[in-house]
């Protein structure tokens, strides 16, 4: 005899208990979701484990050295030429900049012959520069030109403020100046050296009562994005420099020593020669600096999430048990014994999605866990210098992926409900979670199409593991290929839980009518 029950929240966790129950009994989907943990868990260490990588000095190959890191801990890019001179305390420097050029090497048209032509990078900068040392990843603020940005005010790596728009020319010469108060350090800019325009503040906790302060020139490498054989697209970054042209410089404060010129960050050859060096000179208050490189955050490089790859065979394991977590009682002809112990149809669904909810996120966080932390440790044993992240940002990717599961567990179980038949439903939930982020992060798809699906299906949710974010003022190829997502972490992970309830409200619904 069954006892129907007003459902309540008692009614609703004997509901809870019950599918939790059914989950447990069944020894295949215990044992499937713990094969689904241990695939994630052993195919991401054994990507790590075959992931070397060394650096060569001469005959003789030596692990790579770290990236600087910035104030924050992010990896930098800092590679500039600086002639520079100490500032003790306050004081400042005004410089006018009079104009702007450079080269780029392109592609080769003759063998053997290099080529290169005149001209800048989009973000190809000149200006003057406060910064606490030499070395690379200390704290700093600068005003700058940019070849196709106009003025910036840029501090720390991370931080970009903008100004004017427009270019440089002896016609048309911009003025730029940068003061320190304390540790407050401000960028301005004039047309015309008496009429400025505050560009930006900034207050930089490390900097010391002794700081450097000059000039400097970088600029990055020329991105050339082409197409893949196979759709996607290939990205190649070749040799840029870029020299300003600088007159009436003015220093104030108590400002010692003459001009110094340090490449700072400059890269040596085998031979101890420098490669791609910078350059300087100067006569009375007339500066030229050349510079190669960039000071910027670092986007490129190995990610500690590189081993969480494998998580997709695991998550396909999940989806095959999400599917038959439902799907079972309608083959054998249970469902109807279920929706009688339980009215209210959609609230029996619910219980059902928040136990298998709860199984699929606690079989997960331990299995992410493990491979991220494990084999990013492998990966460094292997000589890969990985990029750091926070420690916030390492706990977003190892819960968010967990959450990531739980979602498209819960999707599955959706569209079980909606189709009832496994297969059907195993292959629709492949081929909207799983089947547009593989399509999207090789080269299959134009990277148009590919941004486009991770936008508006469920597959969307992958953004939750990408680590390294993208930076306006870094010229770089944010493409999925290369690990970048169009949606931010937790944007696309509300997409694909936007998808869960719709699904799951649709099957509660269809399970109200008479003919469930």
């Amino acid at each position: 005899m069954i006892t129907l029950t007003r459902p309540g929240r008692d009614g609703f966790g004997r509901m809870l208990r019950a599918e939790w129950t059914k989950f447990r009994t069944v020894r295949g989907w215990v044992l499937a979701m713990t094969v689904a943990a241990l695939v994630t868990v052993l195919l991401g260490l054994l990507s790590a484990s075959g992931n070397h990588s060394s650096c060569g000095a001469g005959p003789v190959e030596t692990a790579c050295p770290p990236p600087p890191a910035g104030p924050d801990g992010v990896a930098v890019w800092d590679k500039f030429f600086f002639v520079h001179r100490p500032l003790a305390g306050d004081g400042g420097i005004t410089v006018r900049l009079t104009s702007m050029s450079g080269r780029i090497r392109k592609p080769d048209v003759t063998t053997g012959v290099r080529n290169e032509v005149s001209g800048l990078t989009p973000w190809a900068k000149a200006g003057i520069m406060i910064k606490k040392g030499t070395g690379q990843g200390t704290t700093y603020a600068a005003v700058m030109m940019t070849a196709e940005h106009g003025v910036r005010m840029q501090y720390d790596f991370t931080h970009d403020v903008a100004g004017r728009p427009g270019g440089v020319s002896p016609q048309s010469p911009r003025w730029l100046r940068l003061t320190r108060a304390g540790s407050t350090l401000t960028g301005y800019e004039s047309a015309d050296g008496v009429t400025w325009t505050r560009v930006g503040t900034t207050t930089l906790a490390g900097l010391p009562a002794t700081a450097e302060i000059g000039l400097f020139a970088t600029s990055p490498g020329d991105l050339t994005v082409t197409r893949a054989d196979l759709g996607g697209s290939v990205a190649a970054v070749r040799f840029a420099e870029a020299t300003g042209e600088f007159d009436q410089v003015k220093l104030e404060g108590k400002v010692s020593g003459s001009w110094r010129d340090e490449d700072i960050g400059v890269q040596l050859e085998p031979s101890g020669k420098p490669h791609h060096p910078g350059r300087a000179s100067h006569t009375g208050d007339r500066f030229s600096v050349t510079g190669v490189g960039d000071v910027a955050p670092l986007i490129e490089g190995p990610t500690a999430e590189r081993p969480l790859g494998a998580a997709l065979t695991g998550l396909v394991v999940v989806i095959v048990v999400s599917v038959m977590f439902v799907t079972a009682e309608y083959r054998r002809g249970l469902i109807r014994t279920s929706l009688l112990a339980s009215p209210r149809r959609g609230r029996m669904l619910a219980a059902k999605a928040l136990a298998l909810g709860l199984v699929t996120f606690a079989a997960a966080l331990p299995a992410v866990a493990i491979t991220y932390v494990v084999g990013a440790w492998i990966l460094r044993a292997n000589g890969n210098q990985l990029l750091p992240v926070s420690l916030l940002t390492q706990v977003r990717i190892v819960v968010g992926l967990a959450v990531l599961f739980t979602l498209a567990a819960v999707l599955a179980l959706a569209l079980g409900a909606l189709l009832r038949r496994s297969v059907a439903a195993v292959i629709v939930a492949i081929v909207v979670i799983v089947v547009p982020n593989v399509l999207a992060t090789t080269s299959v798809l134009p990277d148009g199409v590919g941004r486009w699906l991770l936008r508006v299906t469920p597959a969307a949710g992958f953004a939750v593991q990408q680590s390294i974010p993208e930076y306006p003022q870094v010229l770089g190829h944010y493409s999925p290929i290369a690990g970048f997502y169009p949606l931010p972490p937790w944007a696309g992970l509300t997409v694909l839980a936007g998808y869960a309830a719709l699904a799951l409200g649709l099957a509660a619904a269809q399970l109200r009518r008479k003919d469930a």
